[in-house]
């Protein structure tokens, strides 16, 4: 069997990778903190005809992470492509409003869970001289964006860590990328949403008219984990309608 692992499974985004992933022949280990919606993902895996392990575990505590790995290849098999999924949204406020509790669980999530989850799938793959990887960054991963201090800090260093692994594994035939996705219709946008409302203004946006949908960024990331991307190393692919362009 070909496995993938997935962080953040529960949430829309992590569900559609775990989906398309799913489709193209991989059994899945699924990551989440939230039990019932990781469940839910391992379900729907199963229901289109693959094996599905779901583990609860937050994405920060090191000793989690090691096991969820290692669960995850003793139960499955070795992980051949790893969605390195998990992350949040915090608040939005100025920085010198901006609350240091929040700015610290964000950067706990989304940069110390990425490295975390990088750290033991190489020490995995490396040695065995295959697999992919991608990070789920943002187009906040390279533009600034008012308010958002936290969340745009912890995906600028997404993209940076994705940088020093391709460097790291070039050579060894493991490979990893990041997507990059811009406003994604997911719980996620519509707390960002909800929280912009309530202080008169709007998550800011441009090109597209719409959101797009998780499933847009789960084909980015099932392409870039497959053979057809065996020549992309280090990139970092937008799914954004254009919103990044100058």
């Amino acid at each position: 069997m070909t496995v993938a692992l997935v962080t953040g499974a529960g949430g829309a985004i992590g569900r559609a990778i775990a989906l398309r992933l799913a489709e193209a022949g991989y059994d899945l280990a699924l990551v989440d903190l939230d039990e019932t919606a990781g469940a839910d993902t391992a379900r729907l895996v199963e229901a289109a005809g693959r094996s599905a392990l779901f583990i609860r575990a937050d994405v920060t505590v090191a000793n989690q992470v090691e096991h969820f790995v290692a669960e995850a290849e003793t139960r499955l098999g070795p992980i051949a492509a790893f969605a390195n999924n998990a992350g949040i949204e915090g608040t939005i406020a100025p920085i010198h409003l901006f609350p240091d509790e929040i700015f610290d669980r964000v950067q706990s999530v989304n940069v110390r869970g990425v490295f975390l989850g990088l750290k033991h799938v190489l020490a995995r793959m490396i040695p065995r001289g295959a697999g992919a990887v991608v990070n789920t960054g943002s187009t906040s991963s390279i533009r600034g964006r008012a308010g958002l201090a936290a969340y745009v800090a912890s995906k600028h260093a997404v993209l940076g860590l994705t940088r020093v692994a391709a460097l790291e594994a070039e050579g060894t035939k493991v490979r990893v990328n990041a997507v990059l996705p811009g406003p994604i219709e997911s719980r996620m946008i519509r707390s960002l949403d909800e929280i912009a409302r309530s202080r008169g203004s709007q998550v800011q946006r441009a090109g597209s008219a719409r959101y797009g949908r998780p499933e847009d960024v789960a084909v980015a990331v099932a392409f870039l984990l497959s053979d057809s991307a065996v020549h992309i190393n280090g990139a970092a692919l937008t799914v954004d309608a254009a919103s990044t362009v100058p």
